[in-house]
């Protein structure tokens, strides 16, 4: 489960490949819009201000253009240049509250329920889920996501759900048998902020959320068989621990 921090190398393998994505796509649309306008290399090199030679390593993918240079060929070609960062998975970097959170789901779970943790999915959504709870005798796969905050809910609602939709994409998923169902659980700490903004979203959370709290619970714990289906529950995170709580 992720700590406070998150391991360096990790992150530095998401960036490389991220990079990686954004020079090869760089490189197509140069080539594409090169190609559609009828100019050549030698031409474009010209009208960007740049050595023949040097576009030839760019397009290569043998050297790695500054954002001027970028923003130069852009221009040559009558395209605008533009560098953004879009949602995908949700942040790296979590808090300690969830550390405490996954040690109490974890110590109030009934044994039925096998535990893997940070499931990477790759598609047609990519991220990692926080926890996932399988019980191989109900054949059911319950895609766990554990909050300290609610920030963007609608995003964060989106996210589980694509997330969840993207399980059969985990490396581990052909080695549960049979196949299970796919549901969800977000847990959530209670604090004064988490309880507004769900109140304030009470509709939407209900209808991504529906099952009661206390039957999910119950199904978590051992005290009845049957998952409810997607659900809410919240935690209560102090210095000493974190447990889980009944209601809504």
């Amino acid at each position: 489960m992720s700590n406070d921090d998150v391991s360096p190398v990790s992150i530095e393998k998401a960036a490389a490949a991220a990079a990686a994505r954004a020079a090869r796509a760089f490189r197509e649309d140069v080539e594409r819009l090169r190609s559609d306008a009828g100019i050549s290399a030698p031409e474009l090199a010209r009208a960007a201000g740049v050595s023949r030679a040097y576009l030839y390593r760019v397009l290569a993918g043998s050297s790695e253009p500054s954002d001027e240079v970028r923003a130069r060929l852009g221009v040559a070609l009558g395209a605008d240049l533009s560098v953004r960062l879009y949602p995908n998975t949700g942040p790296l970097v979590r808090d300690r509250h969830q550390a405490r959170i996954a040690e109490a789901l974890l110590a109030a779970r009934h044994p039925r329920w096998h535990v893997f943790t940070e499931v990477r999915v790759v598609r047609p959504s990519r991220g990692w889920i926080d926890l996932m709870l399988h019980d191989p005798t109900a054949a059911l796969a319950v895609a766990s996501e554990l909050q300290s905050e609610l920030r963007r809910l609608e995003q964060l609602v989106r996210w589980a759900a694509e997330k969840a939709a993207s399980l059969p994409s985990w490396d581990g998923w052909t080695r549960l048998q049979p196949a299970p169902a796919i549901s969800q659980l977000l847990v959530v700490r209670r604090t004064r902020a988490t309880r507004a903004v769900a109140a304030d979203f009470a509709r939407q959370l209900r209808l991504a959320f529906p099952a009661h709290p206390d039957d999910a619970l119950a199904a978590l714990t051992g005290t009845s068989v049957d998952w409810p289906g997607p659900a809410l529950v919240w935690a209560e995170v102090t210095a000493s621990g974190a447990r889980l709580l009944g209601g809504r």
